[in-house]
């Protein structure tokens, strides 16, 4: 087959879209940052405005994740097996989803963070968020991992960067442990629906590190079969 030829295949590639998802997701789930500050402040005007920017990027990821669903080649030199493809863009939604309901339990109850307690809960935040981060960096390298026909030196790069993702779950675990204790101090001069209603964001914002790491576990058996 003529060079060119080769060439027009991979430009059909699913990478690009599949990245293009991956960055609304990142950028969706980044937001929970300034909208966590505005709650702080009980700026709930200034929440809501974050709120909606989180459910806008979130319908932006749903649409792209149905036009690869429904445009992703079916063809014999696709570079990764579309149902991997497919299972990894429904994973990586799910991030965005996350950060939807997380902002939407917030908003709900005009929930405040305990002031004692926040520096933890915002260290834990951020942690979690580099998880999302970094999986959305470790995406990006496909692109690098095509053009060495999924080998070499890039695919070990990238196999580290995933493992990567294995320790920064593994600190959130330790966050989510300090912050936890932290609760536990001060849940008794609070408000117990609220303390409960804080346990449950608690357990989401550490989900968003825990599927991020499971995403990173899905592209390792991916790129294992590639």
């Amino acid at each position: 087959m003529a060079m060119n030829n080769i060439l027009g295949l991979f430009a059909q590639s699913p990478l690009k879209p599949l990245q293009k998802h991956s960055r609304k997701v990142t950028e969706c789930c980044g937001l929970l940052v300034p909208f966590f500050n505005a709650s702080f402040q009980q700026d709930w005007e200034k929440a809501e405005e974050f709120r909606h920017q989180i459910i806008d990027l979130e319908h932006r990821a749903d649409s792209l994740k149905r036009e690869i669903r429904l445009k992703s080649p079916r063809g014999l030199f696709m570079p990764v097996e579309r149902s991997d493809l497919l299972e990894l863009v429904t994973q990586l939604d799910k991030l965005a989803n996350y950060a939807k309901d997380i902002s939407g339990r917030v908003i709900g109850r005009q929930l405040v963070i305990p002031t004692e307690i926040q520096p933890e809960f915002m260290q834990f935040l951020s942690r979690s968020l580099d998880a999302t981060i970094h999986v959305g960096k470790v995406i990006n390298e496909m692109d690098h991992l095509l053009e060495t026909g999924f080998r070499g030196r890039e695919l070990t790069f990238v196999n580290t960067m995933i493992m990567d993702l294995d320790s920064i779950e593994d600190d959130t675990d330790q966050l989510q442990i300090v912050l936890r204790k932290a609760m536990l101090d001060i849940e008794q001069s609070h408000n117990p629906i609220d303390i409960m209603f804080l346990y449950k964001i608690i357990e989401w914002v550490g989900v968003l590190a825990d599927q991020a790491q499971r995403i990173g576990s899905r592209i390792e058996l991916m790129l294992a079969r590639s």
